[in-house]
């Protein structure tokens, strides 16, 4: 037999002792991917039971099913507040689909039965038994409103394919529904939610092929605000060994108050004919989740003192279990390396919602925003787990590629964030590091578009695979204020990182008092 008609037949048989896994589920069958033949891709992989009835605004519990299960299709997205479209009449012609994939409003099926996780992982050959894999898992961003996993952003069997790690991508309940508020009752289940995942993956991902002594979380925007609660919440157990925060920490956005919690509960809860009193959640466990959404959006954000910066009326609540009202206990979290760093130029995106309301941002308003919510949160963040010797690192990200722009410079806005063209704007990052921008937009890469999403890939690659060292051996500098280490991504939309002095961009922050 030739070698290459040997490798086949192996690679033959990994498919298929890769395709169907014993996990505490039963048997679970997943399937070739769509676009890599040789990732294996598990979808809708339920790891808790459904949060309906009685488990409806409750902690999640564990999954109990063991019968065999196909994991053929994604699950049903969380219920969650769709976001309508932006009016803006100077969009690229991709910007539109864009925004929908990216902002949770591309129609996919919403539904309770929700808690289920994503798994991407290579084909290997059977004397491998799988792989032993370092295992990158994805919590999603959207205000902690809105969000799910069924979207081309996080399609990963091209980060699983180009760095040979597995990846998976987890449902969280959000809005209402994973943030209720309501008084007397265990608080964030979302969180919760997300934390029953990772005890669920530690038991199982060797299935997959991953190794569970080698997880790393990563998130970007409320998805990485949630990882930096983890580390808060989780010190003595945190089952995970990295953390990656792609634009959000646990200092970027404010919470509401504890009387707006409850008030913003109650006012769906008298607009349900439930009452305004602690029993009113019996009444709530018996109404249709549509009417409680329907009912959820109409609830108003709260103010933060900056036009692009609202409350969600659905928000994570301190309890001091996974959430704090105070992080600056700087010794009180878990001593986990850290990756975060957030893009040049968020406020591209995040102007577009006010554009809509005839709110016109102006240029000051939007540097003062992306300075208290990312670049001023970023610099406290890593200076804290700098000063308790926690290996972290910190990057800037500039990328502006053609094919994800969402307007062009235009002097007709003068004077607003609009009229500086959307550059790299909040989630920006999210096709480099997924790899997947020719599917989110719908037209091809750029050459350096091309080996930026390689050097980003194989770095988030790098720190998972070794969260300590990993990303020095790929030669990035840990953070230090006082040294060139301040790591800047595609600057000038070179395929490069280069290491500048903090202080070019974070001396306005010497005044900094975290929003949150």
């Amino acid at each position: 037999m030739s070698k290459s008609v040997l490798l086949g037949a192996l690679l033959t048989l990994g498919a298929a002792a890769c395709l169907t896994v014993e996990t505490s589920n039963g048997l679970i069958t997943g399937h070739a991917a769509p676009n890599i033949s040789s990732i294996s891709e598990f979808l809708g992989v339920p790891f808790a039971q459904s949060p309906v009835g009685s488990l409806r605004f409750a902690p999640p519990q564990a999954y109990n099913g063991t019968a065999p299960y196909v994991a053929a299709s994604y699950g049903y997205d969380c219920p969650d507040t769709s976001n309508p479209a932006v009016g803006f009449t100077d969009f690229t012609p991709q910007a539109q689909q864009v925004i929908n994939y990216f902002s949770a409003n591309s129609d996919t099926p919403q539904g309770e039965d929700c808690l289920t996780l994503n798994i991407w992982t290579p084909v290997t050959a059977p004397e491998n038994a799988c792989g032993d894999r370092p295992v990158l898992v994805f919590f999603y961003g959207g205000r902690f409103t809105y969000g799910h996993t069924n979207s081309p952003f996080f399609d990963s069997e091209f980060l699983a394919n180009a760095e040979n790690v597995v990846v998976v991508a987890v449902n969280y309940r959000d809005n209402i529904f994973g943030f209720p508020g309501a008084p007397g009752i265990v608080q964030n289940p979302g969180l919760r939610d997300q934390r029953l995942a990772i005890e669920w993956l530690q038991d199982n991902v060797a299935s997959f092929g991953g190794n569970a002594s080698h997880i790393t979380l990563f998130g970007q925007s409320a998805g990485a605000v949630a990882i930096d609660y983890w580390a808060y919440a989780y010190i003595d157990d945190p089952i995970v060994s990295g953390l990656i925060s792609e634009s959000g920490n646990a200092e970027s956005f404010p919470l509401n108050t504890e009387n707006r919690t409850i008030s913003n509960w109650y006012n769906v809860t008298t607009t349900l004919g439930c009452g305004a009193s602690p029993d009113s959640l019996t009444c709530m466990l018996t109404k249709n989740w549509t009417d409680i959404k329907a009912a959820a959006a109409k609830a108003p954000s709260g103010s933060s003192g900056n036009p692009l910066r609202s409350i969600p009326a659905f928000y994570p609540t301190p309890d001091n279990e996974t959430v704090f009202a105070n992080y600056s206990d700087a010794g009180a979290f878990a001593k986990l390396p850290y990756l975060l760093g957030n893009n040049d130029f968020e406020q591209g995106y995040y102007a577009l919602p006010s554009f809509k309301k005839n709110n016109n941002i102006t240029i000051a308003e939007g540097d003062s925003f992306l300075l208290s919510s990312f670049t001023c949160p970023n610099e406290y963040q890593a200076g804290v787990r700098a000063a308790n010797d926690v290996p972290v690192w910190l990057y800037r990200y500039f990328g502006d590629w053609p094919n994800i722009n969402l307007y062009p410079t235009n002097n007709d806005y003068p004077g607003q964030v609009v009229s500086q063209g959307s550059s790299a704007y909040h989630g920006a990052e999210l096709e480099m590091v997924f790899g997947n921008s020719l599917g989110v937009s719908g037209l091809p890469n750029t050459a350096d578009e091309n080996e930026t999403i390689a050097l980003i890939q194989g770095a988030w690659a790098a720190f998972a695979r070794d969260p300590a060292n990993g990303l020095t051996y790929y030669g990035w500098p840990q953070y230090n204020r006082s040294a060139d280490t301040l790591i800047l991504l595609a600057y000038n939309n070179s395929p490069t990182a280069e290491f500048v002095d903090p202080n070019t961009y974070f001396a306005a922050c010497a005044n900094y008092t975290p929003s949150a």
